[in-house]
């Protein structure tokens, strides 16, 4: 299974580090954010990446490479300067997604997760997407989804968990969407209201560094380690 990493967001509340570094290269104890992702993704068995870039995107290859170094092998997506947002981001690099499911990592969360859990995970054929789903953070306390007893993901459950950024994605999610800005939200809701998405629980480390301070934090907690 190929693997994307979605690293075109402009970083506004890590300004002012995001001015002259892409927020997933910001550095956060000895790696770059997208190391510790890339690191694990390797790990587990997702050596085929690609990652899009948008705002200061020619960092990328300039720090990543071709891979080889973490024995991988990275296809780079860019865009246009502002980016497309998370699904036309998607949709922009499907050609160098292939016809099969797909894992999609926000660029910027730091976790524990094993992404091993995922690297055999087959869809259901009802299915067009599955959300790894935390514990709600401090920062979004109402959470985003539900679950039920079966695995369906609710959009309307009174004990909601957080969207952990990490998902598996069927191609055909996109089919027939044009190639421009557009968030993943609407795209998740439609499919939730056909119950065409499943989805599981984590409850180990996991951290959306979107802030100076949630990445002080973590910095914190990896010298702790």
């Amino acid at each position: 299974m190929k693997a994307m990493i979605l690293a075109a967001g402009r970083g506004e509340r890590l300004r002012p580090l995001t001015d002259t570094t892409p927020k997933p290269l910001i550095k956060a104890g000895p790696k770059r954010l997208i190391e510790y992702l890339i690191e694990a993704l390797v790990k587990a068995g997702f050596d085929d990446l690609v990652i899009n870039y948008a705002h200061l995107g020619e960092q990328f290859p300039k720090q990543l490479g071709d891979g080889s170094r973490y024995g991988a092998t990275i296809h780079f997506s860019p865009e246009m300067e502002g980016g497309l947002e998370t699904a036309g981001g998607i949709i922009n690099a499907l050609p160098l997604l292939g016809d099969e499911p797909f894992l999609v990592v926000n660029g910027d969360i730091w976790t524990d997760f094993d992404f091993a859990e995922l690297a055999d995970f087959q869809l259901n054929a009802d299915k067009l997407c599955h959300l790894v789903l935390v514990d709600n953070p401090l920062h979004n306390p109402d959470g985003d989804f539900g679950l039920d007893q079966a695995g369906n993901v609710l959009s309307d459950n009174t004990d909601k968990a957080t969207f952990s950024g990490i998902g598996i994605y069927r191609p055909d999610m996109f089919a027939g969407l044009s190639n421009e800005k557009r968030p993943l939200k609407p795209l998740f809701d439609e499919a939730i209201a056909r119950q065409q998405v499943s989805g599981q629980r984590y409850h180990g480390q996991w951290s959306d560094i979107g802030t100076v301070e949630r990445l002080k934090a973590l910095e914190a907690d990896l010298l702790a380690d």
